[in-house]
């Protein structure tokens, strides 16, 4: 097969080229962090002297670097099939993929050679970001489905995104801790929870009945209202600098996740792998919105005086629920449309069990004692690297072959 060929085939399809460019970020990303951990320690070599905080540089890298190439990948070929549009065509895509992907590249090497190219990378992503909202809202506009609460819902989380990457270019411009506080927790709170709670809402209904035969999967907007209107809240009192009033909103979006995963079944649908992997990643989301509200109450209680278990609620959020959900949703994207069978071998199996140990381990390296939080965070980032690489291996090449059958 030709360049030429191959380049066709790579770019027929929007989550071909979108999940290549995530499927190198969970590998990129985490031996960036790997690095730093080692070297920080004095495990091996010496700190490195970066040109922003690390702990910056990994919150970037994991929010607006890895999760929306997954993001617009799936996106791009959903919504067309969630309102009855056309596909999305090349131009559209192509382009916001070659930004974001150089976006991607530029930022690490700005991490080795300076400040500068940072915040050159910040605007490739930008126009990327951009490029990618373009082509989801033509879809958008151009469809005349009644009910696009989900595609709405997202679109305006994805925007939020997009001002997260902007206020995260004035924190290097700048050097503000205040603009470098919203895009961090906007990031977190008014992007990507509302997206994967939107996605998982619409579509974990829709793969159980299909999986189970039964029409009457349940799906009440209440609990997702609540889901939305708790992240927003959660996040504007972070913005607040109120931590110990989010149990207020945490709580309530603690009961409405738990209330999902208890009607959509999840004993039930352990015995299937693919759909069991969705129904255990969007459980994580109960069990880290409790954790966030018991880490707030013992604060509101004790009146600041009492500090819980660190950024655990944090990674029970993003590893638990937000990794295996992605893990999970891109692998059956993946080998659907690549013609290859929806299922779940051994080696798919034990990655899937992997990134929940990766979550387990790094949600108790904050919960135990120093002495053994430090290995447990090393050992989260191995697992989880342990995971991704065989991952990578195995359905990077998808992306290049063309359809089987």
């Amino acid at each position: 097969m030709s360049i030429s060929e191959r380049w066709r085939t790579f770019t027929s399809a929007p989550h071909r080229v979108m999940f290549f460019g995530g499927a190198l970020q969970t590998l990129a990303a985490m031996l960036w962090w790997l690095a730093e951990m080692v070297t920080r320690y004095g495990l091996i070599g010496h700190p490195v002297d970066w040109p922003i905080l690390p702990a910056a540089a990994h919150s970037y890298l994991m929010i607006y670097v890895l999760f929306p190439f997954f993001m617009f990948g799936f996106l791009m070929t959903t919504f067309p099939r969630w309102m009855g549009g056309k596909e999305i065509p090349a131009r559209r895509y192509v382009p916001a993929f070659v930004l974001l992907l150089l976006g991607a590249a530029s930022f690490y090497v700005g991490l080795f050679t300076g400040r500068s190219l940072l915040i050159l990378a910040t605007f490739f992503t930008l126009a990327g970001w951009g490029v990618a909202l373009n082509a989801l809202l033509r879809v958008l506009l151009d469809t005349s489905n009644p009910d696009k609460r989900h595609p709405k819902i997202i679109f305006i989380a994805l925007c939020m995104g997009w001002c997260g990457v902007a206020a995260y270019a004035i924190s290097l411009l700048n050097d503000s801790a205040a603009w470098l506080h919203f895009a961090v927790q906007g990031g977190l709170w008014l992007f990507l929870l509302p997206v994967f709670a939107s996605v998982a809402h619409r579509m974990i209904p829709f793969f159980t009945s299909t999986s189970l035969q039964d029409p009457l999967v349940p799906r009440p907007f209440w609990a997702w209202w609540v889901m939305l209107a708790g992240s927003v809240m959660h996040g504007a009192l972070q913005l607040a600098n109120a931590p110990d009033w989010l149990w207020l909103c945490d709580a309530p979006l603690a009961v409405a996740a738990l209330y999902l995963t208890y009607v959509w079944g999840l004993r039930r649908n352990l015995h299937n792998p693919m759909l069991g992997v969705l129904h255990i990643g969007f459980a994580w989301l109960g069990v880290a919105m409790l954790l966030f509200a018991a880490q707030s109450l013992a604060l509101f209680i004790s009146h600041g005086a009492v500090h819980i278990w660190g950024l655990a609620p944090l990674h029970a959020l993003t590893i638990g629920f937000f990794a295996t959900l992605l893990i999970g949703m891109s692998t059956r994207v993946t080998l659907g449309h690549s013609g290859m069978p929806i299922q779940a071998d051994a080696v798919i199996k034990l990655m899937f069990a992997g990134i929940q140990l990766a979550a387990i381990l790094r949600v108790l390296a904050d919960m135990l004692p120093a002495q053994i939080g430090i290995g447990l965070y090393l050992a989260a980032a191995v697992v989880w690297l342990l995971c991704f690489t065989p991952w990578v291996l195995r359905y990077l090449p998808f992306c290049l072959k063309s359809r089987a059958g």
